[in-house]
Formats: structure tokens, C-alpha cells, sequence
């Protein structure tokens, strides 16, 4: 049988996906010679028995998001037998041939990718990658964006792989004029003495452990290391876990803490995993214990240079017994990202910012309190809860992303109810913020403005706020003064400009300016924002403060005030439900940000007379944002929860609860249960309980209370009410407006401006819809596709990889260096 009868006869549904969407997104669009069309033909051909009633299940799909009639059809075709080739000759009588076109085998394929690998050093590594084409096949191997030398052939073979091995390789494969780039494909290469006998082939298919964690007792302020390590092809996955509980963003091989404190204390494991194995490091005992302090006696010989007093008290530290460097009697910090704004353009990647530095600062041991879509009463009830727990020696930090502007130096942060236009009566200043923090004698005080600070035309206040002279002030604004900061627009969810660069050095120990000053050079290399958006440093700070500062706590404070911050961050304790009938149901929590909670139902036990059992949460109060369309859906990416879905248990019902500053009372819900019974012809009875979970998260904090102490307010000598004076927002005539259209390299059609006004972002939102094939297109687009999505179009660059940071950072790379080659 020739090779053309072979791909006749293969059926639809084991269609590449990439063909399938580019033959399903033609026949959607052709209204002559499209699906209903073919599904006409079909109908008419008794093999197959499309009805009348599957072609009005087609029709109805375009109600649904993404919806395609075209792939209901062909998977109704797919599941009755139906051939490419059969498909082929319906499509000729209908006459359509650029969906005709869409099945004929690409000028080339990657039959097999490389995968990834881990494994010894010493021993021999190979990756494959074959494909087909209908000329002669030439194969290139990259590492990173420099070429492997001579490696031409389908395998890449390093005898023996040394550590210097390590990496992420690619391989570029050409027939003719096509050519198409294989996954990447990571090689992890470990430095350990394997037992005597133990070959490179034991090593290759199932997972083994080579490398186990160490108990450690270390003191405050100690960096806590603890590193496994298993081989295996394909490479292993890795979660930490601490008392049974999974550590959020700990799944790399090795845990870092840079700077531990009492809580860290714990029994540690690492869960390993492949996609068809999963094994457990050795359980160790991890114990932080406070520093020594030692009372100084009369019997003592020392003198004043030899100690530093802590505190009031008569207790004294040795030098050498604590850092030598500074340290915070304690760090706070609020995040508040606003996007889903009532009178404005909406934004994206404040939750995705939000989100990100809340994990990186809870590493820092800050206490995070995080707050999405806040009103204004909402953000200035959180400013005062934030001030309250700044002291002597504390470290207070405040990140704000959304819309804002600036006017004579002084930043507004804008409410996601302020009205259209809006001036500063309805809006935060940060310099009144600052204000009151320094009356605090804080240690550090970092303001992270991710906002535009475009000057604001229709508001004439000019606040007399006096600051004092203190050394402890560090500004990092997104953007320059009078200038926008963006965000990458994308059909998924991405950082801003800003937190992109900001989240790879926030951990770095060093004073914070200097960590400034690099991610500044970090923007200034990207190509997309160059000559539009520059991270601008603002500083007092006279000493060496950095973020990863240990903790030693003074006796200033207000611990109550310090007790309820941190009652903001408690979940409700999980419970189990027993109905009736005799099913038991688990409800679970989790949240997402402390003013969001996600809520799950999971069916423990189904009595034995039961044929089905689902359990789902309903009734909730209206103050609180749910979507009765995303509750109780089988998957956290239904219901909107996209960033921890990674952390919550499997085979569950979900529902996302928003706005839980806006609970006025205790959150109640009702859980209900429905079964059938075969002996009641499968009929549905159904069982409620009420469940009372109190005020979870942030609620306990009374936000949404009217605003008794307007702390922010009193260093403003400006009316603070919205009746006082009309309210303006910048016209369009002092915005940048980004390019339209064209295909330039320098093309920005992917930017969305943090501030815009609503008739310049209808345009600018027009340019994001447009077709460019410009390098940045892909640059501002999710840097990977699915597994299948092996294609290549003219003037873009195709390179599926996997969904990780470090390989996503070199797609960005290596994209670059290629098209540099292709001008």
C-alpha cells in the first residue's frame, strides 16, 4: 500500500491538532462551502447518519466560548468511522479547497521529539529527533541559541556528559525550504558516586533516587538548604513538602530559604514524579532555633564594644552571635492589584503581579496581606490596617498595580470605582502614605508603583505634603515621570513589564536599590518597551537595607494589631459532611489571594445503593463576587482560578469566591447533595446542609467599613469628597499612543498601557487585534504552544516548549538570535 492509501485511510479523528483547528477555523468561516454544507453531504451518506438533530448540536456550539460547529461535526464523523480520505472527497464535492489544502501532509513533520532527561555525569547522553519530508532531511542541534558542533544527524549523542552539559537543547530540522524547530528538551546533569554495577541503561527508564535530603538544626537567619535528586527519562518533577502539607512554588530539586525563621521548623520530603511513576525522598527533621541570647554578669570580662544591647531589656547578644549585617524587628508589606475597574479600561496583569511577588516576599518572611479590584473606602481602610503595624525597626513595603497618575510629583493611586473622569478626590496619594509612614521611625519604607504617571490635565490640586528628611525611602516606579507603564497583552494571563524583570532579582541579597538599579538594566534590554517604558529609582536610603534582612523582634509593636494581620491570612479548617443517606463529603479550602477563596467539594464515601453522588455549594451572598456560570466546575481553569490550580487536590468540584472585604457578616453557603437511586428509576433526590465559616481571610479585617480614620487623607489639604468639585481624567490628547498596524520590526501592537483613556484604548485595542507577523507578535504571545502544535507559518517562528520559567527565558533568547540571522 503506498504511502498516499496509508494517509486516505487514517481517521479523522487522529488528525494532528493543528490541522484539525486550521481546517475547523476554515469551514467556520466559509458560510457557502463550510460545515453545514459538508454536514449536508454526510447526511446524505448512510455509513455515516449525520441527523438532523446532531447538525442543530453543531449549530448550537457557537453559543458556547471558543465553540466550533466544524469540530463538533468532524469528532461526530471521527467517532462513525469516517477517513481522512473520505473527508478529502466530501470536501471536493462541496468545492472548498483551502479546506482541502488543510489535509495534505506539511512539506515536513517531527515525527519524534527529544525528551528530557536527567542523569549521572559520566555517562553517555543521546537525544533523538526524527522527521519526514518530502526532500532530503538536514538536522542542526542547539544548546541554548549556540550550535552543537557536528551534530547533523538525528541523534545527539555526549560521551561521557560532564556537568558543563547541562542545559536546554533544541533541534532545528530542514527539507528543502520548510523548516520546523522540535521541542526543547532539558538535560539535567548530577555530580553523585553511583554504587559499582549500576549501568546507564538502569538509569534511563524508571525513575531512581540518587540524591537524598539531610536533617539540619540551624539558627534564625540561616539559610535552610535542602536538595534530592532522581534520574530518569523523562525528566522528573519535584514538589517539597513540609508536615504533609505541599509548599507553594517549591518544585524545584533544590528548597532554598535564604533566611529562616522558627516556623520553618518542620518534617521535610520531596514528592518525585514522572508521567507514569511517583516516589518520596527520605522524611528529615528540620529544627531553626532562636539565637542565644546571654545575660551579661558581673563575673563577665568584657566591655561596651563587645556587645550590642537589644531591646530595653538587660539582655544582651554577643557580636558574633547575630548577622553582621542589618536586620528588621519585623516585615510587612500590602500588595493591591487593581484591574476589573467599573468606568475604565480593564487590565491583566496586576492579578498575575500580585500574585507572583506575594509568593517571592512570603519567602522573604514578609507578611503579605494581597487584595485584588479594591474600591476606594476599601483601599483606605487596607493603607490604615497596613500602617498600624509599622514601628521602630520594621521593614514596610507597598505595591501597587492599575491605573494612577502623577501631578506635581505627587502619585495617585486610582480605586476600581472611581468615576469617569476622575481627579484626586477620588483617588490614594502615595505621598500622604509616605507621610505617615515615616511618623512611624520604620526601617525601610519601598514604595513599588506599577502605574502610569501621566500628568493629569483636568485636575488642578496640588497637595502640600511636607516629608520629612529620612533616610530609609526607596521609590521604584514602573515608568519614567509623565510616561505609561504596559503590560503584555496575550490570550493568557502574563506579567507586567515591570514585576517580569522585578521577579527574577527580588530575591537577590542585596540592598534593594542595587536590586533597582538591576532590573532597570534588565528593561533596558527589552527590545518590546525600549524608548516607551524605564523603571525610574527614587532613594533615601542611606544604608545597606535589603529585603532578605533577618528578623530579630524588638519589644515595640502593637501585637494585637500584629495578631490580627496575621488572622487575615488564616483559612477555614477543612470538614467532613455526613448526609443521610450515608455519603460523606470532604469541603476543602484554599486561597488565592487573601481576599479570594476558592472552595472545593470532593465525594469521600458514596453509599453502595447509590448509582451517582455530586455534591456542590450554592446560596452564597450577594455582596461577594461569584459567577453562578464558574461555580462547581470540574477543573479550577473553568472557574477562573488559573494561578493555583497547580496546589489544589484533584477529581473535585470548584468554585472561586471574590471580594471577601465586602462580607458584611459571616460567610454562610449551603452545600447540597444530589443522588440517584436505580431502584427510583435514577431519579434525583437531593440533601442540604447550611455550613457557617465565619469571616475567612480578610474579611476579619472590616474593610468595607465607612472610613472612620481617613489616616491617609489628614496630610492632604485637599477637599476628599467626591461632591466637593468635579472630578476630570486625562484626555487623549496627552496620552502616547502606541503604533497601529503594519508590520515593522518594532512593532508594539502587543502593549497595553496600564492608563489609558477609554476612546484611546478602543484604538489601541484595535492594533492588539490586528495581524502582525513581526517578531514581537510572538515575543508578547505565551512563549509555548501545546505538544502538537508543530507548525510553521511564513515570517513566524514555531518552537513549541514546555511551560517552564527558565526554558521560557530562553525561548525569549533564542527567537532573538534567529531572527537577527533571517534580516
Amino acid at each position: 500500500m503506498s504511502d498516499s492509501s496509508l494517509e486516505r485511510s487514517t481517521k479523522i479523528n487522529l488528525l494532528k491538532e493543528p490541522a484539525v483547528k486550521k481546517l475547523c477555523d476554515v469551514l467556520d468561516k466559509s458560510s457557502k462551502k463550510g460545515w453545514r454544507k459538508l454536514g449536508e453531504i454526510v447526511g446524505n451518506d448512510r455509513r455515516f447518519r449525520v441527523s438532523s438533530d446532531d447538525m442543530e448540536m453543531c449549530s448550537l456550539k457557537v453559543l458556547e466560548l471558543e465553540g466550533s460547529p466544524s469540530r463538533m461535526l468532524l469528532r461526530l464523523m471521527g467517532e462513525r468511522g469516517c477517513t481522512t480520505g473520505q473527508l478529502a472527497d466530501y470536501l471536493q464535492t462541496v468545492g472548498n479547497s483551502e479546506a482541502l489544502q488543510c489535509l495534505k501532509p506539511p512539506a515536513l513533520q517531527i515525527l519524534l521529539q527529544p525528551q528530557s532527561v536527567a542523569l549521572i555525569s559520566g555517562h553517555n547522553l543521546r537525544l533523538s529527533c526524527l522527521a519526514s519530508g518530502r526532500s532530503p532531511v538536514q538536522y542542526q542541534w542547539f544548546k541554548t541559541k549556540e550550535e552543537v558542533p557536528n551534530s547533523f544527524s538525528a541523534d545527539l549523542v555526549i560521551s561521557p556528559v560532564h556537568l558543563k552539559d547541562a542545559g536546554f537543547y533544541i533541534c532545528r530540522v530542514n527539507s528543502g525550504d520548510a523548516f520546523e524547530f522540535s521541542r526543547w528538551a532539558q538535560v539535567e546533569v548530577m555530580d553523585v558516586t553511583v554504587s559499582c554495577g549500576q549501568s546507564y541503561h538502569s538509569l534511563e527508564g524508571r525513575l531512581k533516587m540518587v540524591i537524598q535530603p539531610q536533617s539540619q538544626r540551624l539558627y534564625v537567619g540561616e539559610s535552610l538548604q535542602l536538595e534530592c535528586g532522581a534520574v530518569g527519562r523523562p525528566i522528573p518533577r519535584y514538589q517539597w513538602h513540609r508536615n504533609g502539607v505541599p509548599l507553594p512554588n517549591a518544585t524545584k530539586r533544590k528548597l532554598m530559604i535564604p533566611h529562616s525563621i522558627q516556623d520553618h521548623s518542620g518534617r521535610y520530603r520531596c514528592e518525585i514524579s514522572s508521567s507514569t511513576e511517583r516516589m518520596w525522598s527520605n522524611e528529615v527533621d528540620i529544627a531553626i532555633e532562636p539565637r542565644i541570647s546571654v545575660q551579661i554578669s558581673v563575673a563577665m570580662e568584657c566591655s561596651e564594644d563587645d556587645v550590642l544591647t537589644i531591646g530595653e531589656g538587660s539582655s544582651a547578644f554577643f557580636l558574633n552571635s547575630i548577622p553582621d549585617h542589618l536586620y528588621a524587628t519585623d516585615k510587612v508589606a500590602l500588595l493591591i492589584g487593581n484591574l476589573s475597574y467599573q468606568n475604565h479600561p480593564q487590565l491583566k496583569a496586576p492579578m498575575v503581579d500580585v500574585y507572583d511577588l506575594t509568593n517571592l516576599l512570603r519567602q522573604l518572611n514578609f507578611q503579605v496581606v494581597s487584595l485584588l479590584d479594591l474600591t476606594e473606602t476599601e483601599m483606605r481602610n487596607a493603607v490604615d490596617e497596613f500602617l498600624l503595624l509599622l514601628h521602630k525597626g520594621v521593614y514596610g513595603l507597598l505595591y501597587y498595580a492599575g491605573h494612577g497618575y502623577e501631578n506635581y510629583g505627587n502619585s495617585f493611586m486610582v480605586p476600581v470605582d472611581a468615576p469617569n473622569p476622575y481627579r484626586s478626590a477620588n483617588c490614594l496619594c502615595v505621598q500622604s502614605i509616605l507621610k505617615l509612614m515615616q511618623e512611624k521611625e520604620t526601617s525601610l519604607n519601598v514604595f513599588l508603583l506599577d502605574m502610569c504617571r501621566k500628568r493629569n490635565y483636568h485636575d488642578d490640586s496640588a497637595p502640600n505634603i511636607v516629608l520629612r528628611v529620612t533616610a530609609n525611602i526607596v521609590f521604584g516606579y514602573a515608568t519614567c515621570q509623565d510616561a505609561e507603564a504596559f503590560e503584555l497583552s496575550s490570550s493568557g494571563f502574563t506579567n507586567g513589564v515591570f514585576v517580569k524583570f522585578l521577579k527574577k532579582r527580588l530575591l537577590d541579597n542585596e540592598k534593594i536599590t542595587v536590586v533597582l538599579d538591576r532590573v532597570a538594566e534588565d528593561m533596558g534590554q527589552f527590545d518590546a518597551t525600549k524608548g516607551k517604558q524605564a523603571l525610574e529609582i527614587r532613594s533615601s536610603l542611606s544604608e545597606r537595607r535589603a529585603l532578605t534582612d533577618p528578623i530579630l523582634p524588638g519589644d515595640s509593636g502593637d501585637h494585637a494589631h500584629r495578631l490580627q494581620w496575621a488572622k487575615a491570612h488564616e483559612l477555614p479548617e477543612s470538614m467532613c459532611l455526613n448526609f443521610d443517606c450515608g455519603a460523606q463529603i470532604k469541603l476543602g479550602f484554599a486561597a488565592e489571594f487573601s481576599n479570594v477563596l476558592v472552595i472545593y467539594t470532593h465525594i469521600v464515601k458514596k453509599p453502595e445503593n447509590m448509582s451517582s453522588c455530586q455534591a456542590h455549594v450554592t446560596d452564597f451572598s450577594q455582596d461577594l463576587d461569584v459567577d453562578p456560570k464558574e461555580m462547581n466546575r470540574e477543573t479550577p481553569e473553568e472557574t477562573g482560578i488559573y494561578l493555583l490550580s497547580s496546589n489544589l487536590p484533584q477529581h473535585c468540584l470548584y468554585t472561586r469566591v471574590s471580594s471577601l472585604q465586602k462580607l458584611r457578616e459571616e460567610l454562610v453557603f449551603t452545600v447540597c447533595l444530589q443522588g440517584t437511586f436505580p431502584a427510583m428509576d435514577d431519579e434525583s433526590v437531593h440533601w442540604t446542609k447550611s455550613i457557617s465559616i465565619g469571616r475567612p481571610l480578610i474579611a476579619r479585617l472590616d474593610l468595607n467599613r465607612a472610613t472612620r480614620r481617613n489616616s491617609c487623607l489628614q496630610t492632604c489639604l485637599i477637599p476628599h469628597s467626591p461632591s466637593h468639585s468635579p472630578c476630570h481624567s486625562p484626555g487623549p490628547e496627552h496620552h502616547l499612543h502606541p503604533p497601529h498596524g503594519g508590520h515593522q520590526v518594532q512593532d508594539f501592537s502587543r502593549l497595553s498601557p496600564l492608563h489609558l483613556c477609554p476612546d484611546v484604548t478602543e484604538r489601541f485595542q484595535g492594533a492588539v487585534g490586528g495581524c502582525g507577523d513581526s517578531y514581537y507578535d510572538n515575543l508578547c504571545q505565551p512563549f509555548y504552544e501545546p505538544a502538537a502544535g508543530l507548525s510553521s507559518s511564513p515570517g513566524r517562528l514555531s518552537i513549541p516548549i514546555e511551560t517552564t520559567d527558565d526554558i521560557t527565558e530562553l525561548q525569549t533568547v533564542f527567537i532573538n538570535s534567529l531572527q537577527l540571522q533571517q534580516q
